[in-house]
């Protein structure tokens, strides 16, 4: 009885804060539409700036990030039931429970940010969810709908979710947490706001920290992976302040709007790469290692 009473606590109805905030984000989008278009036409009076000038929305892509996010919602959708199915589980399993107070409340919250953060970090470093991340970054511009543009592979973030769950954090807390979280990152996504108040930029993520994270400039790679903090990258050492313009995108830009190869491309790289190898593992370490690792040169190809 007492496992029943605490699983169900996972199935009280829970607001959907992402559906609920839908129409909000199409509103924001529109008003940074109109905000970036008045500074392009100021920029455009003065040719020199015009190397400098914000990029703004471009139909083709912003259509492609909208249809992203709408195939990933779709997945997520989809998904849920598994991924809450597990969490469930353990948390029949341990022996933790830190209640709904703010203990709870205050674990959830900065513990989601935390396991986010090393998600987040080993989407860059491992191949193989990178995969699934490079979708985010696919874009060379910056705005509202790139924030949309998702990855169409919800269920690789579940393992750090679990840790949290084992902890002792009610399902239902860290479902809200983690849309706390995933609906604070929307508004980082622009170039319409600039550097914030110096004690807010050193706690928070802001846009100008997350530019920084979309950037493809040899000293901006894989940097700044906080969601709402960006403590834990001063913690970490992966913290990189915006200095020169960023230059968004990958670097390897796949030159294509088609939401399917967006969200395959990788994939298919990974499979073809592994295709070309002959020991299992350099196979194994294709998925292992981070996005530009290759054999070393001079290694004999033999199988193994």
């Amino acid at each position: 009885m007492e496992q029943f009473l605490r699983g169900s606590l996972a199935h009280m109805a829970q607001p959907d804060l992402i559906t609920w905030a839908i129409p909000v984000f199409f509103l924001l989008m529109v008003l940074e539409g109109v905000v970036l278009t008045r500074e392009a036409r100021e920029d455009a009076i003065d040719r020199a700036a015009e190397e400098q000038a914000k990029k703004g929305y471009a139909l083709k892509d912003t259509v492609t990030s909208l249809t992203m996010g709408l195939g990933s919602q779709i997945i997520l959708a989809l998904t849920t039931l598994a991924g809450l199915g597990g969490y469930l589980v353990l948390w029949n399993l341990t022996p933790l429970d830190l209640g709904t107070g703010w203990v709870a409340w205050t674990v959830a919250i900065l513990g989601k940010d935390l396991a986010y953060y090393w998600f987040h970090r080993a989407s860059h470093e491992m191949r193989l969810l990178w995969a699934g991340h490079v979708v985010h970054h696919s874009s060379e511009h910056y705005n509202l709908s790139t924030a949309l543009r998702q990855a169409w592979t919800p269920l690789t973030a579940w393992p750090f979710g679990a840790v949290l769950i084992l902890l002792g954090v009610n399902p239902a807390l860290f479902v809200l947490a983690s849309s706390i979280n995933l609906l604070y990152q929307f508004w980082i996504h622009t170039e319409a706001i600039g550097k914030l108040w110096r004690p807010v930029e050193w706690l928070f993520n802001t846009p100008s920290h997350h530019r920084v994270h979309h950037g493809m400039n040899p000293q901006y790679l894989d940097r700044n992976y906080g969601g709402i903090l960006i403590v834990f990258d001063r913690m970490f050492g992966s913290f990189e302040p915006e200095v020169e313009k960023v230059r968004y995108g990958i670097t390897k830009p796949i030159d294509s709007y088609n939401p399917f190869w967006v969200a395959a491309h990788e994939y298919v790289a990974i499979v073809r790469d592994m295709r070309g190898d002959r020991r299992w593992s350099h196979r194994w370490a294709r998925l292992v290692r981070g996005p530009g690792w290759t054999p070393a040169v001079g290694v004999p190809e033999t199988a193994a």
